[in-house]
């Protein structure tokens, strides 16, 4: 089963980011959900006054968080 999270409205993508945060915080602690297979985010870049704006590339990847030397040698 997938799970949405919806965030409407204009706002910055910092706000955004913490938007994000505060609902992944509310689906952990109150609907128990602790893993996910991945996720995907779709944004609809605009210039603050509501217009689409066309960045030059579609797809970003990642492979998860930073991990440093001392997470590999679990220091």
């Amino acid at each position: 089963m997938d799970m949405q999270i919806k965030i409407k409205g204009e706002m910055t993508i910092a706000e955004i980011r913490q938007a994000l945060f505060e609902k992944l915080c509310e689906i952990e602690t109150d609907h128990a959900v602790r893993y996910s297979m991945g996720a995907t985010l779709y944004i609809n870049p605009t210039n603050g006054f509501g217009d689409n704006v066309y960045p030059d590339v579609s797809k970003v990847y990642s492979t998860g968080p930073y991990r440093s030397a001392a997470d590999d040698y679990k220091l």
